[in-house]
């Protein structure tokens, strides 16, 4: 349960009779009643069962790879290997752009000759039942001669490192240069310089990957799986050599995605056994097949120098950004620079250098994870900010306040910002939320903490990104939506009904919502980068518009009035002056087919449009626009054993509006609860690459009994760039929480641990530390 408040910063452009009301989503129900089909719910008669050969080690060479033995078993139908695959590649950059030249960083399908991470597929099985693939799996012979690795970014930095990507195992490398900071250092009264880590963790979801291919009678590889991107069609038609319009991509309603499902996993393998063997195929990971499967979060190392005047106020900011790629290169490069970019937070600073860079190592790759990038720059800037507090004796949300960004401010890379920004609003709010202390008794001590962020939501400006979205109305009144977005557990689909039910005048039970077909549903780009409502909702707003204004025009004439005289709700359209001059939208819809009404609309939505930022000094607009809010927590730290138990958690978010609030609590809670682990428990260790935490019995996530109550506070300035001024809240809702824990245990401890998570051992090693330097 949660309690929900809500700030209003301007009056709603229109009467709003759907958009803004905690409506039954249109996928509720099947949830609730398990009749929801998910892609491992789809079977096929004669189906066969996919698994994958590993690697067992981190770098090495691949000497001999043995089938024979496993193809001879019966019930094998197939066994790929690199040899008998084309000599191409598999796409690792950035998912949905259109048309752009992707970057150069594509990876091997299968291994051919070099081993580069702990995991590496080797090889494919197609098997008659799942325990004869297993059988085949451990026939296989191989032998692999191990080489050097490098497992840390420092090393990989230094001279006759082993090379894991060429020439120098940098993949990435943004700066940002705004004003001059020698001389806001020189302008400054105190200069505190500290260095932050964040760790490898898992995405988590609670289904793992899993999908299911066949070859229809067209010769169109069909795909039904679970994915955040159904635009991969063309990157797995690139890889396997064939037209795009010859592969096709159904997306299953998606049981957690986080950016884990954002690259490509088992969809490209499925196509490449469904094409050998012209039988519908099946592949579903373990636990641990995906634990190795896909990318991980960055583990970065952060330093901030930042130069303060006495009163509290930055005059300078320097900060070195580090992280681990892995293996491959994937989207490291963007995750670089959204970090970077955030890195100042949501504070004014006029004088601002920042370098970071992405490297390569033979850990496992990382890739897409909600927040990309901003996350772990939050856990650096804020951790920050109190440490600069307490440095100079100032209150640490009073320093905050002193330096909060305001609308019409300019970001570190020069990007002026138009909307809300309401900082503190959400602190203030989220701090009165916490009410009074609770009492700390013996060893057990109290402590609170905040964290304020900046967190952009649509993609990168000079990706020029587009959505598209078809809306029509039945003779009957009823209403229909197509788009391509997948709907990764958020309400993603439901939202865009909600949208055409209020433009349209109907109510959500009336819309039905057909999504996630790349055959079928016009493309709406990805589900990432907290764009999929400002994107696909404009798109369907704008068909919607369009439609709406159709239908006005064509009511208008047959109520003999001006079309601005109608309106349309609860299923009539209407003479707003005299309501009981009316029709029913089904005799308006019928009427207007009879003469020819054009009936459906598909619209095209188009991001802000831009050219890539300056490599020297970043200066450029980077996104849209950015969501800002606070998280608050009270946390109790048993200073005898390290025992964190978190007694209040509440976050407060300017969402612009909320499309359903009920929806939007979901955001907050579930990015509360996977903040929470961020902090606190989860951690993927590797040893020489290898991974040595590879199942929930050692990777440690929250539970229901380690959360307490969240509270969700709702705030909407309608400022923002989606629909009805909506902004995003997907990744901004987890962004804050693992920096407002930790500071929240630096205020009960009186010290502070640098790197997450914020384990039992590292508290107490962390008091002692302190009590030997007292």
């Amino acid at each position: 349960m949660t309690d929900q408040t809500t700030a209003r910063h301007t009056e709603a452009n229109v009467v709003l009779r759907q958009v803004g009301k905690p409506l039954e989503r249109t996928d509720a129900e099947g949830k609730a009643t398990g009749r929801t089909r998910y892609a491992g719910d789809y079977t096929m008669p004669g189906m066969l069962h996919a698994k994958v050969l590993r690697s067992d080690i981190a770098s090495g060479k691949l000497k001999r790879l043995d089938a024979s033995k496993a193809r001879a078993l019966p019930g094998v139908t197939a066994i790929l290997t690199a040899e008998d695959l084309p000599d191409r590649l598999a796409a690792t950059d950035m998912p949905g752009q259109t048309g752009q030249k992707r970057a150069a960083t594509d990876r091997q399908i299968l291994v051919r000759e070099i081993i580069r991470h702990h995991g590496e597929p080797l090889a494919l099985i197609a098997a008659e039942t799942p325990a004869i693939a297993d059988k085949a799996h451990d026939l296989i012979e191989y032998e692999i001669e191990p080489l050097p690795g490098v497992y840390e970014t420092s090393a990989a930095l230094q001279a006759g490192a082993p090379v894991v990507t060429e020439p120098d195992n940098i993949v990435g490398e943004h700066k940002i240069r705004k004003g001059d900071t020698e001389k806001g250092f020189a302008e400054a009264d105190h200069i505190i310089e500290n260095t932050f880590h964040t760790q490898f963790i898992e995405h988590a979801f609670l289904e793992p990957e899993v999908g299911l291919a066949w070859v229809d009678e067209n010769g169109v590889i069909n795909i039904r799986m679970s994915t955040q991107v159904i635009e991969h069609f063309r990157f797995i038609a690139d890889a396997m050599g064939v037209p795009h319009n010859k592969v096709r991509i159904l997306g299953a309603m998606v049981g957690g995605g986080f950016g884990g499902k954002e690259d490509i996993t088992v969809e490209l393998y499925l196509a490449l056994l469904a094409q050998a063997t012209r039988r519908p195929v099946r592949l579903a990971y373990t636990r641990e097949d995906s634990f190795v499967g896909h990318g991980k979060r960055h583990p970065f190392d952060i330093t901030h120098k930042t130069g303060v005047t006495k009163d509290g106020k930055i005059t300078a900011l320097e900060v070195t950004i580090r992280a681990d790629s892995g293996a491959y290169v994937f989207l490291s490069p963007y995750v670089l620079l959204y970090c970077a970019v955030a890195a100042p937070g949501p504070y004014r600073i006029d004088n601002v250098k920042i370098d970071s860079k992405a490297i390569a190592t033979n850990n496992m790759y990382t890739s897409a994870f909600r927040g990309f990038g901003a996350a772990q720059a939050c856990v650096a800037y804020e951790a920050q900010m109190d440490e600069i507090a307490k440095a100079i004796s100032i209150d640490r949300f009073e320093l905050r306040r002193h330096n909060f960004m305001r609308t019409g401010d300019k970001t570190a890379t020069g990007q002026t910002v138009e909307s809300a920004i309401w900082s503190d609003k959400c602190m203030t709010q989220a701090l009165a939320a916490l009410g009074e202390p609770t009492n700390a008794e013996g060893p057990v001590k109290v402590g609170r903490g905040v964290a304020t962020y900046q967190q952009s939501y649509g993609r990168i400006t000079w990706f020029h990104d587009t959505a598209e979205a078809w809306v029509g109305i039945e003779v009957d009144g009823t209403v229909i939506v197509r788009s391509g977005v997948t709907d990764i557990g958020a309400g993603q689909a439901s939202a865009l009904g909600q949208i055409a039910a209020e433009l349209l005048g109907v109510g959500l039970d009336d819309v039905v919502v057909y999504n996630s077909d790349s055959a079928v549903t016009p493309l709406a780009g990805t589900t990432t980068a907290t764009r999929a409502l400002y994107m696909t909702g404009r798109a369907a707003h704008k068909a919607s518009e369009i439609l709406r204004g159709r239908l006005v025009e064509f009511a208008a004439s047959e109520l003999g009035v001006r079309p601005e005289d109608v309106d349309l709700a609860n299923g009539q359209a209407f003479v707003i002056d005299n309501p009981e001059s009316a029709m029913s939208l089904k005799d308006l819809a019928a009427r207007g087919a009879s003469e020819g009404l054009q009936r459906s609309e598909l619209a095209m939505f188009r991001a802000p449009f831009t050219d890539p930022i300056d490599e020297e000094t970043g200066q450029g607009p980077v996104f849209p626009d950015f969501t800002y809010g606070c998280h608050a927590v009270e946390v109790a730290v048993d200073t005898e054993t390290g025992e964190v138990t978190v007694l209040k958690s509440v976050g407060a978010h300017d969402i612009g509006q909320a499309i359903n609030p009920q929806a939007v609590e979901g955001q907050i809670e579930g990015g509360a609860l996977m903040g929470q682990g961020y902090a606190l428990s989860e951690e993927l260790i590797y040893q020489e690459g290898k991974l040595v935490s590879p199942s929930f019995s050692e990777y440690l996530i929250p539970t229901s009994m380690d959360m307490p109550e969240i509270k969700s506070i709702i705030l909407e300035s309608r400022s923002g760039l989606g629909p009805f001024g909506a902004k995003g809240i997907g990744e901004p809702s987890l962004t804050p929480v693992a920096p407002a824990i930790a500071n929240a245990i630096a205020d009960a401890i009186g010290t502070r641990v640098f790197d997450l998570p914020i384990t039992p051992e590292k508290i107490v090693r962390a008091l002692r530390e302190a009590d030997e330097n007292a």
